[in-house]
């Protein structure tokens, strides 16, 4: 009987393990969602090279326009570095210069050629999805994060591209200044039926 009754637990486990994601979890995605804020100001502690991986891996995993991925990432925690960006990235330890690709490989115009540079109009859409990315896993994680515009004001640009030595084929999008949050922000609901419009306008 105890066999029989081991080898039901056993199953049992095993159909839990299996499972596709319970709804607890996806409430989890759901609620981290909407718990996501703008937190402008941090403790000293630094990120661990283990988070700052798994921002930029959650950041990778958006999606891309044709998958060309034109995304590119500056992780700035040196102080000096920090405070030439300026505004909050002196304040954070950790802050993500999320960059694109403006120009890449096309296809070539005939067999064996070597393909031609393009331009990518796409760049800033997949740049952006690659930010929010990073924001959502920033919460996920219990760190405080916010987008601050780069792209498209010509003198942040200018800054951004003389402090980290970006090429020309490179455009600075945004800078995430991340840290452990020093307030209690609190996320805001910015939910406007009026804003939705079903089948037609």
């Amino acid at each position: 009987m105890k066999k029989i009754q081991f080898a039901l637990l056993a199953l049992a486990f095993a159909a839990v393990a299996c499972s596709p994601a319970s709804d607890q979890d996806e409430n989890a995605a759901l609620q981290n969602i909407f718990n996501r804020k703008s937190v402008r100001s941090y403790t000293e502690q630094s990120l661990s090279s283990g988070q700052i991986e798994t921002l930029l891996r959650a950041a990778m995993s958006a999606p891309s326009g044709m998958n060309l991925q034109p995304w590119r990432f500056v992780v700035v925690t040196d102080a000096e570095v920090r405070r030439d960006l300026g505004g909050l990235s002196a304040k954070a330890p950790a802050v993500f210069v999320v960059c694109g690709e403006t120009m890449m490989k096309g296809r070539p115009v005939q067999e064996g050629a070597e393909p031609p540079m393009v331009p990518n109009g796409n760049w800033n859409a997949d740049c952006a999805a690659a930010a929010e990315n990073l924001l959502l896993a920033a919460e996920a994680l219990g760190l405080g994060a916010v987008w601050t515009a780069c792209y498209p004001y010509e003198e942040r640009m200018t800054q951004a591209r003389t402090v980290l030595g970006l090429p020309d084929s490179v455009t600075p999008y945004c800078i995430i200044p991340v840290g452990y949050p020093a307030g209690e922000e609190q996320p805001k609901d910015k939910w406007k039926p009026e804003n939705i419009h079903y089948d037609k306008w």
